[in-house]
């Protein structure tokens, strides 16, 4: 009998939440492959069997938090006892499988109909996420596997009218069943008799919910703004887009701009790349950015490395690298972990001006909002109509004073509204 232990995620991370097995028992399991999802404060991981044989127990169910150490699930040999007999019925399922497979009567169902033991639905990690985000109830989906296992295309390729027309009439009973609550949300009355919907915080959203307090709490935050004529970068990157495409196959967006101005300003103020550890300063000599991307479970902050050594092609190409793993759940931990200094851009959403909370333990935050037309003073007699945009620059006061905040902020505005002068930054 083999146990499955929760192992060593991160130096920062000693627990997680059973997200979803991807087993069940009775179930043969290679070595290396995935049988669990474990939620952390930062990502998702899907843990692996460091076994072969039959899964026997799960010692924890979904929902559940553990540690790392925890024994959440034994692996029993095929062998002997009960892992012998459940391996014969997974055999049996098995032989059965190729009987339904080679059948050509066989129907496809849907993953209520062949869900397992427990009526839980059985679907891939990726098939569950693509189905949130479309707002489709997995047990209408329909699915080829003979066991009602659902992919991702499965859910991808599903379209509800189609299947209601394809669906065969129902009694009267079964098609005034009421639908089930989706998982983590319950619909309840409120005192005043009004409906409400209460709705689980996920682990990773209370962890966002609980950092962010505790910097408001233990900093000593304030912000300043500026604001930034993007003429001059909008009319070069409408000059140079299609040749900068062309020998880097990556698009040149805003972002490496404002990297590239960041470090240029970090390195003139030191006291905004560093943070404090037990009573002391901690200047930090390399260039970590944070570059703050909202996925689904909430905001992640993906690190750019050594941004003061690569080029705008290098910079665009992490940046929509780390945007795509974001946006399908595959960021490592490494890759959100050790950022000296982040920068947030809530314009993409239409925002006008925000205050930036800081992504703690750094002491500084870079906001950039959303481009608009403004009519701006050329000089005593000329008005002319400029794309600006407004900036922010949120900082922990008890070691960046106002003065190296206002300095670095204008420091970015010379930078953007010069943008040429960046190729002279190392």
């Amino acid at each position: 009998m083999a146990e499955i232990k929760v192992p060593e995620l991160a130096e920062t991370i000693t627990e997680g939440t059973i997200a979803q097995w991807l087993k069940k028992p009775g179930d043969h399991v290679q070595k290396g492959e995935f049988i669990v999802e474990l939620e952390t404060d930062k990502v998702n991981v899907e843990i692996i069997s460091e076994h072969e044989g039959v899964l026997t127990d799960l010692l924890a169910q979904e929902g559940d938090i553990v540690k790392v150490g925890e024994t959440i699930a034994t692996v029993g040999d095929q062998g002997g006892g009960q892992a012998s007999e459940t391996a014969g019925s997974t055999q049996a399922d098995s032989e059965q499988t190729q009987k339904e497979m080679a059948s050509p009567q066989t129907e496809t169902k849907s993953a209520s109909e062949k869900g397992g033991d427990n009526g839980r639905i059985i679907a891939s990690p990726a098939a569950r996420k693509l189905a949130r985000e479309k707002g489709i109830d997995l047990s209408s989906v329909p699915t080829p596997d003979p066991l009602g296992r659902l992919r991702k295309q499965d859910v991808s390729t599903y379209n509800p009218e189609k299947q209601q027309e394809n669906q065969p009439e129902k009694s009267a009973s079964s098609s005034q069943k009421t639908p089930e609550t989706p998982a983590g949300k319950q619909s309840q009355v409120s005192e005043s008799g009004k409906p409400v919907e209460r709705i689980k915080m996920s682990r990773r959203r209370q962890t966002i919910a609980n950092r962010l307090v505790e910097v408001q709490q233990n900093a000593a935050m304030l912000t300043t703004f500026n604001e930034v004529d993007m003429s001059a970068v909008m009319d070069l990157r409408k000059k140079w887009k299609d040749k900068f495409y062309e020998d880097n196959d990556v698009r040149l967006g805003f972002m490496s701009f404002f990297t590239k101005a960041a470090v240029a300003a970090l390195k003139k103020n030191p006291f905004l790349n560093a943070e404090i550890q037990d009573g002391e300063i901690v200047l930090k000599k390399f260039y970590d950015i944070g570059i703050a991307v909202s996925a689904a479970e909430g905001l992640v902050v993906p690190v750019v490395r050594d941004a003061d050594r690569k080029n705008f092609a290098e910079i665009e190409r992490d940046i929509n690298g780390l945007a795509e793993k974001a946006k399908t759940n595959k960021l490592a931990l490494n890759d959100l972990q050790g950022g000296t200094f982040t920068i947030t851009n809530g314009g993409v959403f239409g925002s006008l001006m925000s205050t930036p909370i800081l992504n703690g333990p750094q002491v500084g935050i870079l906001g950039m909002h959303t481009i608009q037309l403004r009519p701006v003073a050329i000089d005593k007699e000329r008005m002319e109509n400029r794309p600006m945009m407004y900036i922010a620059l949120s900082y922990d006061h008890r070691i960046v004073d106002g003065k190296e905040a206002v300095t670095f902020l204008k420091t970015i505005k010379d930078l953007i509204e010069d943008p040429e002068s960046l190729l002279l930054q190392g």
